[in-house]
């Protein structure tokens, strides 16, 4: 049994230095590409995202032509700020918003992929962006003066 406690000891020492760096850029760019993507979608083909909200988003509780806006712009701006780690925290929070938006009301049966989205976004407004992004620059450059 000793063995065995050693054992699981030794393999959660090993994973707890597992980089922060390497999970909040995960976490961005996976974010921030699936959202980037969607949205550069819906502006390339502007009469089906409203087609979307007229006839398979029906619950958001917004106008098409709004929700097509909102979520296209927001999907856009807050995909390429996470992409880049500007605006980190904020975007994550944005696209966190717009996930459960989905979750709620658009595709409440895909709890398990939205929950793992929620996931992402929540790293990176808890643990912050990582060196290698805009934020950590700007952070560096301007921070603490």
């Amino acid at each position: 049994m000793d063995g065995l406690v050693k054992l699981v000891n030794g393999a959660i020492g090993i994973l707890s230095k597992f980089p922060h760096m390497i999970l909040a850029l995960m976490a961005r760019l996976i974010m921030g590409s699936i959202f980037l993507k969607s949205g550069l979608l819906k502006f390339k083909d502007w009469d089906n995202a409203i087609s979307l909200f007229e006839n398979i988003f029906t619950e958001v509780p917004l106008p098409p032509v709004v929700g097509a806006y909102l979520s296209g712009y927001g999907e856009v701006i807050f995909g390429f700020c996470l992409i880049v780690g500007f605006a980190s925290r904020f975007s994550a929070l944005g696209i966190l918003g717009m996930t459960l938006v989905i979750e709620i009301f658009v595709f409440p049966e895909e709890y398990i992929l939205h929950g793992m989205w929620a996931i992402c976004c929540l790293y990176v407004i808890k643990y912050g962006p990582c060196m290698l992004s805009l934020d950590y620059f700007v952070k560096k450059q301007f921070g603490n003066k």
